[in-house]
């Protein structure tokens, strides 16, 4: 398996009827099974949550207050920096998710124990887990999706290529918008001038930063509070050093005392360690104390400049921001200061400037255009050999005459295009459609497949675009639903496939399915109806022969049903 993220644990607590469980993963293919009610899909509720899924207070339990769901993740190291961009920091290789959602529906995440926000999750959730429901089908029936599949097999160069369209797109939005800036402010460009130059100047003589308020605030409250920090830091050193009664002499007693008995027992060395430790630590912090002690000095002088410079700041910030949140206009204030010399450059150019925009705009154009049909040229190519690789998948998953075709269509670029011709993703609209015959008519995928068929064109696109996909965790909720017999075993097969790629984890009812993973979890009720960790048990051999006979007959004890599940489980052995 290449290098990509792994789902080792997930941890539940209070999620439906599932007061307490842990599971642990590994690579390759984990089945859930377990009867109707038993709580497989609260697992991937719990999974939903920590990836930045709607909380609602009906999953939390009756009668507790609130529930909490986590997941440990592995991340490669050419990962890492996908998530501390989104402010989520990897250690030892690891990522921490965990979310808690009181019954009252209020929601807390943390990413290595730090706050997050859950649009921060859902955006993780892209480098970790694809998660498809029994409505995954429905999807794929939109253009939309149709595209994105489309797209994330074409790789990496397309990919570049896209982002190169966007960032023109961008470029041709920004001129466009400038020259409408200036066409609409031509009567008061003198007005608008001036009021910017004002600005400039007010901004350069203050020299604001982002953080200015809170470092101010902070410097202030020192200065105003020399003695009161005095006397507290003198305090803390007097209990530390002091000869009779100090913190530091008490821990090197302790110490001595331990020492004198620790050959009695091993575990009294561990405390004399531990005692030590906590010596240097406390030592370490002497000098710095005395240090900040010594720098602690009342300055009246500087005081006072830092309250007037606050109150300059804060009547500068009210006069030119937008927000009655301080901290919040100055943020808004130095991004304005960023792109002040192209606005005043547009507004001193006059029409001169205007003209020189309306040919950058043109060139921009004509760029966008480039780019726009290199993506289509890509997109071209790439369809035809998804369509065949998915239409082979596709009949070993018991559609034998069954192709996928794939159309992409596309404006013609030689006359004039519309600017809504140009979307984020390009001028193209993808569609894929169902042939069930040999040059027989083209199906649109909303009415060409059954529910059963539709999970089986999806499983066949996944397993396609799994080896060019970075998510590392593929899971499925019942998207065998509908299938049944030689096709589900083939599901199984592919499933099988599919985590030779990537780690894959089904929550199914088939044991055709069953059969095929290489870790089998049974989720299981207690009496009172509830899942205790206890409930959720990995089984192997004898135990999970009997759980694939009771998937067969629903009879745990029938021998013809025990045999019929042997021999599910040694085919996966064969291949």
């Amino acid at each position: 398996m290449s290098e990509r993220t792994l789902l080792e644990e997930i941890h539940i607590k209070n999620i439906g009827v599932i007061t307490q469980a842990q599971l642990e993963f590994d690579k390759g293919l984990t089945v859930l099974t377990g009867e109707t009610g038993a709580g497989k899909t609260m697992v991937l509720t719990a999974l939903n949550l920590v990836l930045g899924g709607k909380s609602e207070s009906s999953l939390v339990r009756s009668g507790e207050e609130r529930l909490s769901a986590s997941a440990l993740f592995s991340i490669p190291k050419q990962s890492i920096g996908n998530f501390e961009e989104l402010g989520m920091e990897i250690e030892d290789g690891s990522l921490t998710i965990s979310r808690n959602v009181t019954k009252d529906g209020k929601s807390k995440a943390l990413a290595s124990g730090i706050n997050i926000s859950a649009s921060a999750l859902s955006e993780a959730s892209t480098y970790l887990v694809e998660i498809h429901g029994q409505s995954s089908g429905l999807a794929i029936t939109k253009g939309a999706r149709q595209r994105e599949l489309l797209d994330r097999f074409a790789g990496e160069n397309f990919r570049k290529s896209l982002i190169g369209y966007q960032e023109c797109q961008q470029e041709y939005i920004n001129i466009k918008t400038r020259l409408s800036d200036l066409r609409r402010g031509a009567e008061s460009r003198d007005e608008a001038l001036a009021s910017l130059e004002l600005f400039n100047q007010t901004f350069k003589k203050l020299a604001p930063k982002i953080d200015d308020f809170k470092n101010i605030d902070d410097e202030i409250s020192k200065l105003s509070s020399v003695e009161e920090l005095r006397i507290a830091i003198t305090l803390a050193l007097q209990a530390l050093e002091d000869e009779d009664k100090g913190a530091i002499n008490a821990l090197g007693n302790a110490k001595k005392a331990l020492d004198a008995v620790k050959g009695k027992d091993s575990r009294v060395g561990t405390f004399s360690d531990e005692f030590n430790d906590a010596f240097f630590i406390l030592a370490d912090l002497m000098p710095n104390l005395t240090s900040y002690l010594e720098s602690l000095e009342a300055d009246p002088e500087r005081l006072d400049y830092l309250q007037v410079r606050k109150s300059e700041l804060a009547s500068f910030v009210k006069k030119w921001g937008e927000s009655t949140d301080l901290d919040v206009s100055l943020v808004g204030l130095v991004q304005k200061q960023s792109n002040i010399a192209s606005q005043l450059e547009d507004l001193s150019g006059g029409e001169e400037r205007i003209a020189a925009l309306e040919k950058d705009l043109i060139k921009i154009k004509k760029s966008l255009l480039e780019h726009a049909k290199l993506l289509t040229k890509l997109r071209n190519e790439v369809a035809t050999e998804l369509a065949g690789k998915v239409s082979q998948e596709m009949h070993a998953l018991s559609m034998p005459h069954t192709n996928l075709r794939i159309q992409i269509d596309s404006p013609d670029y030689e006359s004039a295009l519309k600017e809504s011709d140009f979307t984020s993703f390009g001028c193209d609209s993808v569609n894929m459609y169902l042939q069930t015959h040999l040059d027989g008519p083209l199906v649109s995928l909303a009415k060409g497949a059954s529910g059963g068929e539709m999970s089986r064109v999806m499983l066949a696109l996944e397993v396609v675009i799994a080896a060019s996909n970075p998510v590392g965790t593929y899971i499925f909720d019942e998207v065998d639903a509908g299938v049944g017999g030689a096709a589900a075993i083939e599901v199984g097969r592919r499933l099988h496939e599919l985590s030779k790629s990537a780690q894959v984890i089904v929550v199914t009812h088939l044991p055709q399915v069953a059969a095929w993973g290489d870790v089998h979890y049974v989720v299981e009720k207690s009496v009172d109806g509830t899942v205790v960790s206890s409930g959720v048990n990995r089984v192997e051999g004898e135990e999970r022969i009997i759980e694939i006979a009771r998937m067969l007959a629903g009879l745990q004890e029938s021998a013809s049903a025990k045999e019929h599940a042997s021999e599910l489980l040694n085919m996966r052995k064969k291949t």
